[in-house]
């Protein structure tokens, strides 16, 4: 693909010459915030809904956990994949389709009258999500003016965190009102508002993208990640595990002889860039394990109400809203191995706090100390884990990264959700047993602080001191998402203030 966009065909419409102020500009931040806002609120919506959806359906903890995992299975299978097809079909092409199947399927997911529809349609939205979250940073960085592409970014990453803020109240608020199904339908209105702002948004798209797309990749991924998580959830399940494992097996078999792999493995020559995937495989699979169990421990083991479960774990998207970009700055001048270890133990002890919730406690004393530890200790390690994803590969190469890095914090999240219940000796009906699920919590949160302290570990013996002078710096430089790292576009203002170009950072990128 080519670095330079505006080598890669005309824009349409007046693409890529927009800035913040104006009010396209404006209306093309709305759009993309907006729809980027939607995956990201759901993201943290669900978890406070699982206990009332288990009650209403009466169904086992698997089926909880499929709930959850059914999403991210393809949203984690297929985020590579669509961040391509943009380029090709045209950028806010594929954002209006991303927006209307994502809407489509939370519509059947707010509908569902039994648990297997609503993993079935929580499937669909997923792969609605793929196309929307790469599909609204393409649209960003196709539509505005190579100077100012990167404060838009930074809006759009800083905006759309928002969402994930506001995703604990609102979800409790729903639940305890109108019913958890408005956590789905909720999206209706809000896709309404996003295509009515796309209409006055220009179209881009790559003129020179060619060549077939890696469906059978895209295919091997999501079967391999589903094998495993059904060996997981459904142990003991061997033959559906050494499925899993022989289809990942393929799937790398397959991408090294692919013309344009979905997953390029040469980014993985780099060790640091492997290092930094190491770690966040760690540090997100405890992040998705506390933030699965915590609702659960919350409502069903002390008796909280839905609003209350969501509003208690508030302070770590506010610390991350408020302290990231500063975290970002400070690794910026110290180097990332010394955030990138601290961070990990320091949020590794508010998960040991955590130990102290159990039944009858109170807010302020037990919950509330370890989810503010916690954060503090999200807020300095997530900045510096994107930089040093972007500094491990050629510049031209930096959306792949992060693409890539975003991909391996859901497959983690997805592994720990179906892995954690099985370890921690939580199975069927027990989450419903408030002694049952504050056994299983203690469990949870030490062996969730252990995965903390290994990713410190790696980090300090695998992360340089120093970065690259002139390796790209992150444009997300405010991030509050609890789900993934942010995915950062192709093309990055490096260290020196000099402009990058900016490329989608679709897979195939070479």
């Amino acid at each position: 693909m080519a670095d330079d966009p505006d080598s890669a065909g005309e824009p349409l419409g007046g693409a890529g010459r927009l800035t913040t102020a104006s009010p396209g500009g404006r209306r093309v931040l709305g759009s993309a915030v907006l729809g980027s806002g939607m995956a990201m609120l759901d993201s943290t919506i669900v978890t406070v809904a699982l206990p009332r959806i288990g009650a209403d359906f009466d169904v086992p903890i698997s089926d909880l956990q499929w709930i959850l995992n059914a999403y991210m299975l393809t949203l984690a299978g297929l985020i590579l994949l669509g961040g391509g097809l943009g380029d090709r079909f045209g950028r806010r092409r594929v954002f209006v389709w991303g927006v209307v199947w994502f809407t489509v399927a939370s519509v059947l997911c707010g509908l569902a009258p039994s648990a297997p529809l609503l993993i079935a349609a929580r499937a669909l939205q997923g792969v609605g999500g793929a196309l929307l979250t790469p599909g609204s940073l393409a649209l960003i960085q196709s539509s505005f003016d190579p100077d100012q592409r990167a404060k838009a970014v930074g809006l759009w990453s800083g905006l759309g965190g928002v969402a994930t803020a506001f995703g604990p109240f609102l979800g409790g608020w729903l639940v305890d009102g109108p019913g958890w199904r408005w956590i789905f339908l909720i999206n209706v209105p809000l896709a309404a508002a996003v295509l009515l702002l796309t209409r006055a948004v220009p179209e881009s798209r790559d003129w020179t993208a060619g060549g077939r797309f890696d469906v059978p990749g895209a295919a091997l991924a999501a079967l391999s990640l589903g094998g495993i998580t059904y060996a997981l959830i459904n142990a003991p399940a061997f033959a559906a595990l050494a499925g899993g494992v022989a289809l990942g097996a393929a799937f790398v078999w397959w991408e090294r002889r692919a013309p344009r792999p979905m997953l390029p493995l040469g980014v993985f020559r780099s060790r640091l860039f492997t290092a930094a995937n190491l770690v966040t495989l760690c540090l997100y699979a405890a992040i998705g394990g506390i933030f699965f169990l915590l609702p659960t421990q919350l409502q069903n083991g002390l008796g909280y109400d839905a609003l209350t479960a969501g509003i208690a774990s508030l302070p770590v998207t506010l610390l991350l809203t408020v302290l990231s970009g500063p975290a970002g700055a400070l690794s910026h001048r110290i180097g990332p191995r010394l955030p990138l270890t601290l961070g990990p133990l320091v949020a590794a002890a508010g998960l040991v706090l955590l130990y102290r919730v159990h039944p009858g406690g109170s807010y302020w004393t037990d919950v509330f100390p370890g989810v503010v530890v916690q954060g503090l200790g999200m807020a300095l390690f997530v900045a510096p884990l994107t930089a040093t994803v972007l500094a491990s590969v050629e510049v031209r190469r930096a959306g792949v990264a992060s693409g890539v890095n975003n991909a391996a914090a859901r497959v983690a999240q997805l592994v720990a959700v179906a892995a954690l219940p099985l370890a921690i000796g939580l199975s069927t009906d027990e989450y419903r047993s408030a002694e049952a699920v504050d056994r299983a919590f203690g469990k949870a949160v030490l062996l969730c602080a252990g995965l903390m302290v290994l990713g410190a570990v790696i980090a300090w013996f695998t992360v340089p001191g120093r970065l690259l002078p002139h390796a790209p710096a992150p444009q997300c430089t405010r991030h509050c998402a609890v789900g993934a790292p942010p995915l950062e576009p192709g093309g990055h203002r490096r260290g020196n203030g000099s402009s990058a170009q900016a490329g989608s950072g679709a897979p195939g990128d070479s």
